[in-house]
């Protein structure tokens, strides 16, 4: 029982990195329709940026996400203005094909600065863990897990409750009536793309002491995050936080119960057969 329990807990607090991850990718494609290949590599540099500003800086990774997410929001929004802008009316397809060009352009140019060698944070309060009722429980882990609830929070308030996040929910449900009422669709897929890309990155930031960093590491985070939306229902933000959270808990069951080389490959296995069975997903499809 207790080793279930360690399971449910270490799953649901990786999870909630996971669903945050996830929310970035779904807010993107819920207002632009766009297939985002690239944002696993927003978090894979969310993780280098707080490598480097403690090794460089000694800024400690918690500290460091208040820098680096306006950062990586700015340059979500120059990427689109710049780069995407042109390519979105050409269709999903080409915006896929357009992406996936660039996470090699960019998991490449970090493999040629930063080499292939695998590196971690070691953070000296982490080195034992929390024991609330006998359950280990990493300090990192923990604190990120405090810190996606907040940012989570946060991004539900503004998109629920100001004028902008009521705009960027309006053109995600129906673009041509937002435009009609004066929504600069425009701005608002700006907007979301610099959001989603900071989501990414900041979940890269919280990620990086509790995970190996390596150039490629985009690649396995980018899969799931399409099992996270698969999951939850492309366009649904509480649908992919959801989807998120039972990644996690499914992944770090099969790690105890089945075996840790095959955790990754269980979360596919639930990937196709949602895709098989329940294509609108387990949720069903909502709105951002």
């Amino acid at each position: 029982m207790e080793t279930l329990v360690q399971s449910l807990v270490s799953g649901i607090l990786t999870g909630s990195l996971y669903a945050m991850i996830g929310v970035g990718l779904t807010i993107i494609f819920g207002v632009m329709r766009i297939i985002n290949m690239a944002h696993g590599d927003m978090v894979m540099l969310g993780m280098y940026s707080s490598f480097w500003a403690l090794t460089l800086w000694n800024i400690d990774p918690f500290v460091s996400i208040v820098f680096w997410v306006p950062v990586a929001f700015l340059i979500g929004m120059l990427t689109y203005r710049f780069l995407l802008k042109k390519i979105v009316p050409a269709g999903e397809l080409n915006t896929l094909l357009y992406t996936a060009g660039l996470s090699l352009f960019v998991s490449n140019l970090a493999l040629l600065v930063w080499t292939g060698d695998y590196r971690t944070i070691k953070l000296d309060y982490a080195v034992m863990p929390l024991r609330p009722f006998g359950i280990a429980v990493p300090i990192p882990l923990a604190i990120a897990f405090g810190m996606a609830i907040l940012i989570t929070a946060l991004l539900y308030w503004f998109l629920v409750k100001t004028d902008t996040g009521r705009a960027i929910r309006a053109t995600s449900q129906e673009p041509m009536a937002a435009a009609l009422m004066g929504v600069n669709a425009a701005q608002m897929e700006m907007l979301t793309f610099g959001l989603g890309t900071a989501l990414a990155c900041g979940a890269g930031v919280l990620l990086a002491p509790s995970l190996y960093l390596y150039p490629t590491v985009g690649e396995i985070l980018v899969a799931k995050c399409f099992v996270i939306v698969v999951l939850g229902g492309l366009g649904s933000v509480q649908g992919a936080i959801a989807g998120g959270l039972l990644l996690g808990v499914v992944e770090s069951l099969g790690a105890v119960y089945v075996s840790v080389p095959y955790k990754d490959a269980i979360g596919f296995v639930i990937f196709l057969l949602v895709l098989l069975f329940r294509p609108s997903g387990l949720f069903g499809v909502g709105k951002s």
